[in-house]
C-alpha cells in the first residue's frame, strides 16, 4: 500500500521536474528517494515516472495517481491542522478559493473582519476564472472551503450567501448613459463590439448566454483576463461590459445599468466534507459580513424577469 511518504517523494518530484532537486528539497538521498519511488510503483502496479535526459515526465498511469497523491498530502495536512485546532490552539491556516469576481467584490471586507477576529489564523487564498475549474479543485483537497455559484453534483454541506447582480457598464458619456429607468436591454447593445472575457473565464460563458437569449452573438472588442478589468475598459468606452456589480470600485466614473430583465446568481460556500470548527466559523462570518448585493444598483432587489446565472469569473 502506498504510504504518505512515497505520495510526497512523487509530488515532489513532479514539481521540482528532477530527482536531483527533489531529493536536495526533501532532504534525503537520491537513491533513498528512487527507492520509495520505486516501491510506490510497485504499490500501484505500473511506472509514474519516465527519467529523460533532462527532465522528469509523467507516464499516463503517473497522470492518472497525481490528483489523488496531492489530494491525500492536503488531507493530511487538514488532519494535523484539526488536531491543533481541537488542542485549543489558535493558529494555523484556513485554505480559501474563490471564483476571481468573488475574491474581487464580497470577500475583501470578509477577510478584514476575520483578521480583526482570528489574527493568528492565516488564509491562504486561491482564485479560479471558472466554477468549474473551482469545484475540480474543491474535489481534490486543494481548499477547506470555496465561494462561488452553486456546485453541481456536490455530496457536502453548502450554504447559500445571497443572490449577486450583475450590472452593465457604459461610458458615463453614452447615449444610453441617461436612461430614466435605470436599465437597459441588452438587445439595444446587439451592435455594439463589447468588452468581453477570456475564454476560461466563465463570464465568458455567462455573458453569450444572456446575449443569445436576446437575440445575439456578443462580437469581442477587447477579451480581458482578469474580470476587475472589464468596467474599466467598459467606462473607457472600448465597449459594454456585463460585469458583477459588486466589483464595481468606489467613486466609478462610468454608467452602471441594470439589465432589463435582471441577471443574477446565487453565491454560495462549500466544503468537500463534515467541516471543522474553524471552517464553519469561517462560513458564518461570510453568511453575515458578505455583501453580495451592493447598495444603490438601479432596480436591485426586483423580482419579475430574473435570468438566474451559473458559471464563474
Amino acid at each position: 500500500m502506498a504510504t504518505l511518504r512515497q505520495l510526497e517523494y512523487l509530488v515532489t518530484v513532479v514539481d521540482t521536474g528532477s530527482f536531483t532537486r527533489a531529493a536536495e528539497q526533501l532532504h534525503v538521498t537520491q537513491p533513498a528517494l528512487s527507492h520509495q519511488v520505486r516501491a510506490l510503483e510497485k504499490a500501484v502496479g505500473g511506472p509514474l515516472l519516465e527519467r529523460l535526459p533532462r527532465a522528469v515526465r509523467l507516464t499516463p498511469m503517473g497522470r492518472a495517481v497525481l490528483p489523488h497523491a496531492r489530494a491525500a498530502l492536503a488531507e493530511a495536512e487538514r488532519l494535523h491542522t484539526v488536531a491543533r485546532r481541537t488542542a485549543g490552539l489558535e493558529e494555523g491556516e484556513l485554505e480559501v478559493a474563490a471564483v476571481y469576481s468573488v475574491s474581487l467584490g464580497i470577500l475583501p471586507p470578509v477577510l478584514r473582519a476575520w483578521r480583526r477576529r482570528h489574527p493568528g489564523v492565516r488564509i491562504r487564498l486561491r482564485e479560479y476564472p471558472h466554477a468549474d475549474r473551482l469545484q475540480a479543485a474543491m474535489a481534490a483537497g486543494r481548499a477547506d472551503v470555496a465561494i462561488g455559484p452553486a456546485p453541481n453534483d456536490w455530496e457536502g454541506p453548502i450554504r447559500e450567501l445571497g443572490v449577486e447582480e450583475f450590472a452593465v457598464v457604459l461610458p458615463g458619456d453614452d447615449p444610453l448613459a441617461d436612461s430614466p429607468t435605470g436599465a437597459v436591454a441588452l438587445a439595444r447593445l446587439a451592435d455594439r463590439a463589447w468588452v468581453h472575457y477570456a475564454p476560461d473565464n466563465g463570464l465568458a460563458d455567462l455573458l453569450d448566454r444572456v446575449a443569445a437569449r436576446a437575440g445575439f452573438h456578443p462580437r469581442a472588442a477587447i477579451r480581458a483576463e482578469q474580470t476587475s478589468a472589464a468596467p474599466l475598459l467598459a467606462a473607457a468606452g472600448l465597449g459594454p461590459a456585463l460585469v458583477p456589480a459588486n466589483i464595481i470600485p468606489p467613486h466609478f466614473d462610468g454608467a452602471v445599468l441594470r439589465p432589463d430583465p435582471p441577471i443574477r446568481r446565487t453565491l454560495t460556500a462549500y466544503t468537500r466534507t463534515r467541516p471543522d470548527s474553524l471552517t464553519v466559523a469561517f462560513a458564518d462570518l461570510l453568511a453575515e459580513q458578505a455583501k453580495v448585493n451592493p447598495p444603490g444598483l438601479p432596480g436591485a432587489g426586483t423580482a419579475g424577469g430574473t435570468e438566474r446565472e451559473g458559471c464563474g469569473g
